[in-house]
C-alpha cells in the first residue's frame, strides 16, 4: 500500500477556501444563469431565473416620476443601495412616454391596467399574454385567462403576441414567414420554478423564436415581449445591453455590489 498524503496544512487549506469564495463572489449568481446556446442553426442568450433562488423583478421609475429607461441608470439607483443587476432585459411595450402599454404591477401595486381587445401591432395580435413573479413561482398566463382569474402577481408585465400557449406554437405564426428581427421572449417551465429569458443575437422570425421556447428550451408557455428595442444586459457574457433608444419596464436579478478592488 502507497504511503498516505500527509494533510495538507490548515493555512494552505483554509487559503485555497478563501480564494474560491472570493472567486464565487467576483463571479456573482449571474455568472451561472446565462448561456449561449444554439438552436436550428441560430445563436440565442439565455438567461434563468429560479424561484426561492433568484431575486427577479421589474423596474419602471426611479419613484420621482422618470422611468428608468436603461439598464445603465437603474443600475446607478441600485448602487446606492448595495445593489447591482444580475441580468436584466426590456420587459414589455411602451408608449412613446415609457409607460408600459398593458397590465404592469410593480411590488404588488398596479400601475397599469389589463388591456384585453385586440389591437394594431404585435401586442393586440390576440393571444396575448402576462409574464407573473408570484411569491413562490412564475407563470406565463393568456391575457383574457388571467382577466377571468387572475393571479397574485407581486410584479407583472403583459405583452404580445403569445409565443408558446399550451405546448402549441401562435395560431398566427407561419413557418414561411419572412418577417425577420432582433426578438426577446420569456417562458416558464411546467412547475412554474424557472422564468427563462431568451433573445436572438440574429433576425428571426415569429415562428423560429417560438420554436427556441418549445422545442429547444422545452418550455410550454412562452411570451414575447419586444422585437424593436430588444436588449439583454448579462455581464457574465459580455453583454452591456446599452442601445440609443430608451425602454420602459425591465426585468432583471439583484444581486449584491461587486467588491471594491
Amino acid at each position: 500500500m502507497p504511503p498516505r498524503r500527509p494533510p495538507a496544512p490548515r493555512c494552505a487549506l483554509a487559503a485555497a477556501l478563501a480564494a474560491v469564495a472570493f472567486l464565487l463572489l467576483v463571479a456573482g449568481p449571474a455568472a451561472a444563469l446565462c448561456r449561449r446556446v444554439s438552436h436550428e442553426g441560430r445563436g440565442y442568450a439565455v438567461c434563468e431565473a429560479v424561484a426561492g433562488e433568484d431575486a427577479l423583478r421589474l423596474w419602471l421609475g426611479d419613484g420621482g416620476g422618470t422611468a428608468w429607461g436603461s439598464f445603465e441608470r437603474l443600475n446607478a439607483g441600485l448602487a446606492a443601495a448595495g445593489q447591482r443587476l444580475g441580468f436584466a432585459m426590456n420587459a414589455g411595450m411602451f408608449h412613446a412616454d415609457l409607460r408600459p402599454v398593458g397590465l404592469y404591477v410593480e411590488d404588488g401595486r398596479t400601475l397599469a391596467p389589463l388591456v384585453t381587445a385586440a389591437g394594431p401591432g404585435n401586442f393586440g395580435m390576440l393571444p396575448n399574454g402576462v409574464f407573473c413573479i408570484l411569491t413562490g413561482g412564475f407563470a406565463v398566463v393568456e391575457s383574457r385567462a388571467f382577466a377571468a382569474r387572475p393571479l397574485p402577481c407581486r410584479h407583472a408585465t403583459q405583452s404580445g403576441p403569445m409565443l408558446v400557449i399550451a405546448g402549441r406554437l401562435h395560431p398566427r405564426f407561419l413557418a414561411d414567414a419572412t418577417s425577420r428581427h432582433i426578438r426577446n421572449g420569456v417562458g416558464v417551465s411546467a412547475d412554474g420554478r424557472r422564468a427563462v429569458f431568451a433573445i436572438a443575437e440574429t433576425p428571426v422570425t415569429f415562428h423560429e423564436f417560438g420554436r427556441l421556447f418549445r422545442d429547444g428550451l422545452g418550455l410550454g408557455q412562452a411570451l414575447y415581449l419586444d422585437g424593436a428595442v430588444s436588449r439583454l444586459h448579462a455581464p457574465a457574457l459580455g453583454l452591456g445591453g446599452g442601445g440609443l433608444r430608451p425602454v420602459g419596464p425591465i426585468v432583471g436579478t439583484l444581486v449584491p455590489a461587486a467588491p471594491a478592488r
